[in-house]
Parts: C-alpha cells; structure tokens; sequence
C-alpha cells in the first residue's frame, strides 16, 4: 500500500511542475544540430566554397568579398547599419549574419532567395555589393585563373565546369559548414540545468510568456524546424503607433513587397536568426538600433504592444547571451593567383 504523506504530495507536485516547465521549454525550443552538411558536400567542393567567399577579385573593383559583409572573424556580418560595396556604395538593409544561415527556409530580409546557392548569385551583380555587371563576368574573372579553372575541373568533372551554377553551389557547401552548436542553451536543454544562470533562465521564462516565442521559436529562434521547407514571414511593425516607429525608421521599407511588388507582402519581413544574436549589432532590417537592449524595448513595443522594465530587459539580454555557441576554427585559405597578371583590370 502506498501512504501519500504530505512530504511526498509536495514533491510529487513540484515534479511535475518542473516536468510542465521542461515541456513548455522544450516545445519553444530546441539544440541547435551539429551538422548541417549534405552527402555531396566533398572536402574539396567546401574548400573550393571557402576561397570564393574570401575571394574579393570576384567584385567589380577587387576590393569585396563574401567575407567583407559576413566577416566570420566575427559575428558574420560586418558591425555596419547597412554594408558597404563597391566604390564605397551602401546598401538599404543592414546584412543578416552568415553564421547558422543554413536553418532557414529562405535568404534575405525579404526571403526573396529559397537557398543558399540561390542567395549567393544575388551581391555578385549587385550593383551596392559585388558590383558585377553579369554573371559571366564572375565566370570570366575566374577563368582566367588556371589554377581555379583545375579546382572546378577536379570538383564537378571535366568540360565546362567553372559556371555561376557551380560557383555558388560551391559557396553554399561552405556555408552549411558555419553553425556554432554548443551553446549554453543547448547544454540546458540536453539536460544540464546548471548551464544557464538565474537571470538567463528567467529571461528565457520572460521570453516565452511575453510572446517572443510566437516568432521565434525552434533551433535557431528563427521560427524555422528541420525538415521545414516552406518560407514564412511576419509582419513588422505591428504595433504603427509605437514611438519606436519613427524614431528607428521602422516602416519605410516595405520589406517582401519590394520582391515580389503584391501589395499583400507589404512590411513582411522574414525572422532573423537569434544565434549568437548578441555578436550582431546594430539590429533591424536598417540597422538602425544600435544595442541589443533597445532591439529588445523596440520588439516588446512594436511587435507585441508591451513595455518592459529595466530589469526584464537585462534578464532578456541575460538570456541571449546564453545563445552564443562553439565556433569553429576558421583558417584563411591561399587563393590561387596568376602569376605577372591582374584579372581585376579586364572587367572595369
């Protein structure tokens, strides 16, 4: 016979609190995965990746490359409101970061690439990025290159092999090899409850019962699951009568509806990876908000009509902290060179 005493009614009851909480935890998020590479993505296809996102001969004035707006010495962009191309031209929207991209369901702000591959075409023959006219004069630069013409060869077959087509599928190989597992966060939800301070955890409590999570949710906190293909997106600013409205600039930008010109898509903006978040100042799609604690006052406001105290702004902080993971080691690859000859030159 089993006796309920009431010592053993309280623990029973605060087990399954802690179960209702670890549940409630577990359903908003989850580990960041360890590895997001496919079975084609050889060692020599990723490494071919790697000199093309460090190579700068690849923009009009051989002055940008991928790594200059995703600088993955850092947070993977580049610390400016909004990144700076060719000729020193500037962009309208600040660059998303690099690191963890590959969970996503689509690239950009307005998530107007469906992949990785397909994003990588786009600074190219932008003409505030890459500043490349065409495609093909990407392709030329690099043919004129013997040694990348024999990497191409020896990566994807003989004939023909250095295209835009397989540039970038070799760029996004690279890329699906920058995530950063391992974060505290991870290490709580693997069970480990000492993995977060007081204040992170209870910024992580204020995150979801604020509504955060309605967004951002999922291993990346971007409202992305494995296995989620389908692009989704979300209104910003909700809340037009926010301060924060117009003293960021925050709805100007028409964000989806720029892509696709469906008055439908107006202010539909896709949500940011919140990985490692803490790295990537300054904040919006304009960049115009310059900490993360005033990104977290601008959000409570704009998005779910809520102020927040001075206190609850530190924990939130407290708590994205805990999102910062295990970087791996990034080495600067030898790009191959001609020998007497600039390639830059032949495309001004």
């Amino acid at each position: 016979m089993i006796v309920n005493t009431p010592t053993m009614l309280v623990r029973t009851l605060c087990s399954l609190i802690a179960m209702a909480a670890t549940t409630v935890v577990a359903a908003d998020f989850a580990a960041l995965p360890k590895t997001a590479t496919l079975e084609t993505d050889s060692p020599q296809i990723i490494a071919l990746g790697k000199k093309l996102f460090f190579d700068p001969r690849l923009s009009a004035t051989g002055t940008v490359s991928c790594n200059s707006c995703h600088n993955l010495m850092e947070g993977g962009d580049d610390g400016r409101a909004t990144s700076m191309g060719v000729d020193g031209l500037t962009g309208g929207r600040n660059s998303p970061t690099v690191w963890n991209a590959v969970f996503q369901s689509s690239q950009f702000w307005d998530g107007r690439a469906k992949d990785l591959a397909e994003q990588a075409k786009g600074p190219f023959v932008a003409d505030v990025e890459m500043g490349m006219g065409v495609h093909d004069q990407v392709v030329g630069r690099i043919q004129q290159i013997p040694d990348y013409v024999r990497e191409f060869d020896n990566v994807f077959g003989q004939g023909n092999a250095v295209t835009i087509d397989n540039a970038v599928t070799a760029i996004a190989a690279f890329e699906r090899t920058l995530i950063t597992p391992n974060a505290p966060l991870d290490h709580y939800l693997a069970g480990d409850k000492n993995a977060l301070t007081d204040a992170q955890v209870r910024g992580m409590d204020l995150f979801q019962s604020t509504g955060c999570t309605e967004c951002h949710f999922g291993p990346a906190l971007n409202g992305w699951d494995p296995g989620d293909d389908e692009a989704v997106f979300v209104e910003f600013p909700r809340n037009l009568d926010s301060s924060f409205v117009r003293k960021y600039d925050l709805d100007s930008d028409r964000g989806r509806a720029e892509a696709t010109q469906q008055e439908s898509d107006a202010h539909q903006f896709k949500t940011p990876v919140l990985r490692n978040i803490t790295l990537t100042a300054p904040y919006m799609h304009n960049g115009n908000v310059a900490s993360l604690a005033e990104a977290c006052r601008v959000m409570a406001s704009t998005q779910l009509d809520t102020d927040l105290s001075e206190d609850e702004i530190s924990d939130l902080v407290a708590f994205m902290e805990s999102l910062v993971g295990e970087f791996p080691p990034i080495t600067l690859p030898r790009l191959p060179s001609r020998s007497g000859t600039s390639v830059v030159v032949e495309f001004k």
